[in-house]
């Protein structure tokens, strides 16, 4: 089946999408998806993209508007926003890299913290209907190493900036939702928490699997900075389908609006960043790695998502073995070096194999 045909999909043919962030690894996937599905996409984002970016690669500013608006300026924002008047926002606009947020922690808060408050603002004063999923993260819960994983009603905050950040974010959408947003029936909110997302396309500063492909690439040694941290490994088409359906549920269920739901893979995509690496290993030709620890950067060592809520609520499921996680990965990365012309149909070709698995 054509994806555009899909029961899931086609639900937002010639709907108006606002994504902040769009020119992220996950804005730009979300962009594909829309633009190819005949949405009528607004894509609203500032500052530089990463060099190669998924966003630039696929051309998607050729297929859909964009503004180049900072979410920290309210006025530009705002009138974007009601100009366009969408359907559907997806607020994934944020400074996402930890390292960076502890090189520029007032940017961080600035644009994690004070960009959501923008957004909620204007929700507050506007009278059209729009469901708004917020993407926040799966670091917004306090560091407590617990094995059973995070549940949406566990204690919010940690110290590092860009945690602290995003739960700052997630505690204003929860005071705004509860404060003003509930009682305007043109609103739908949700909170979607995830993490550690990985998939072709993303050359972010300090992510695993991109370190990986930058430096295997050039035939260089990865250096793994803290290889015993576990983590919940997860593609980002289960991220982006989680985020579809919790968008489409609020439109039709108003007792969802403004709870949050945690989009985590099964805990046998749990392990820890050596084993990653170690399997990955096995996949490349000449690939090499080193560890070197750093003291200095602190980040939480197991990190692990109880999704029973969204899999209940929402009937969302994970379809992808760690396996073909990875597989899905590396084989985007292959095909993109190997022929970047074709890279825009093996995107939608992956996207048509992943959505019509059962």
């Amino acid at each position: 089946m054509n994806i555009k045909n899909h029961n899931l999909l086609k639900n937002f043919k010639n709907k108006k999408i606002i994504i902040t962030g769009n020119t992220g690894f996950k804005g730009s996937w979300l962009s594909l998806i829309f633009a190819y599905c005949g949405a009528k996409v607004l894509g609203i984002s500032y500052g530089k993209t990463t060099n190669p970016s998924l966003f630039h690669v696929l051309k998607l500013n050729n297929r859909i508007k964009c503004a180049n608006i900072d979410v920290k300026n309210y006025t530009k924002f705002k009138n974007k926003v009601e100009t366009f008047k969408p359907d559907f926002i997806f607020h994934l606009a944020a400074e996402a890299i930890v390292k960076r947020a502890y090189a520029k922690p007032l940017l961080t808060w600035e644009t994690n913290t004070l960009g959501t408050i923008n957004l909620l603002e204007i929700l507050r004063t506007t009278n059209h209907k729009i469901v708004t999923v917020f993407i926040t993260s799966d670091k917004v819960y306090r560091n407590e190493e617990i094995f059973r994983g995070y549940k949406e009603t566990d204690i919010l905050g940690d110290y590092d900036p860009y945690g602290a950040s995003k739960a700052s974010a997630d505690l204003a959408i929860q005071s705004y939702t509860k404060s003003f947003l509930y009682k305007k029936n043109n609103l739908r909110i949700g909170i979607a928490r995830a993490g550690n997302i990985i998939g072709g396309g993303d050359w972010s500063e300090g992510r695993l699997l991109p370190d990986i492909i930058k430096n295997w690439s050039k035939n260089k040694k990865l250096i793994i900075r803290n290889p015993n941290s576990t983590r919940p490994w997860q593609h980002v088409f289960e991220i982006i389908s989680g985020y579809l359906i919790l968008a489409l549920r609020l439109k039709k269920q108003k007792l969802l609006n403004g709870q949050s739901f945690n989009f985590g893979p099964s805990s046998k995509n749990s392990i820890r960043v050596i084993d990653i690496v170690k399997y990955l290993k096995t996949k490349w030709v000449n690939a090499k790695f080193k560890i070197k620890r750093n003291k200095n950067l602190k980040e939480a060592s197991l990190l692990k998502l109880n999704s029973n809520k969204s899999k209940k609520l929402l009937k969302w499921k994970t379809k992808l073995t760690l396996t073909k996680t990875l597989d899905y990965t590396i084989d985007w990365y292959r095909e993109y070096y190997k022929n970047p012309k074709k890279i825009y149909q093996y995107s939608l070709d992956q996207l048509q194999i992943y959505f019509n698995l059962k």
